[in-house]
């Protein structure tokens, strides 16, 4: 019985596609929306262009610690629908934000695997993220996507 529900749980769980940064790209000029989910201070430094900034950990006073309002945000700012690029610095944090994203039920998203700087492939060799690839960088917070208006954006 509790393997059966357990099955059931993970069937109804959305598959998170792994994408390149020229994949997510592509998805963009598709009308996907790039969340990047990196701290209001990297996000300030350089960011995809046109990326929304939700961030999964905030700066705090000895590192990085958890947002607290990361999901209750993502939840209020986007469809379960909609469909999303998730990305970080090199991979991790977006893996981990699109995992949390799938178990509420968000049930388009793509997790960009290399993030804005470098990822590492299964063998450990180094994947050239967004900046790295020449695609279009942002700086600062444009309006409309920094953390505190995505925070009053409403879903598509």
């Amino acid at each position: 019985m509790i393997e059966h529900c357990l099955r059931e749980r993970a069937f109804n769980v959305a598959e998170i596609k792994p994408v390149t940064p020229e994949e997510a790209a592509e998805l963009l000029s598709q009308g996907h929306v790039y969340v990047d989910v990196r701290s209001e201070p990297e996000f300030e430094a350089g960011h995809p262009e046109g990326a929304l900034n939700v961030p999964l950990l905030n700066a705090g006073p000895v590192g990085l610690v958890p947002n607290p309002e990361f999901l209750s945000v993502m939840e209020s700012a986007f469809g379960k629908d909609e469909a999303l690029v998730i990305g970080c610095k090199a991979g991790g944090r977006s893996k981990r934000a699109s995992e949390m994203l799938a178990q509420a039920g968000f049930s388009r998203l793509s997790d960009q695997v290399a993030g804005f700087d470098a990822g590492k492939d299964a063998f450990g060799r180094a994947i050239p993220g967004w900046s790295r690839t020449g695609l279009p960088v942002g700086k600062g917070k444009p309006s409309g996507q920094a953390y505190a208006d995505v925070k009053q954006r409403k879903p598509r």
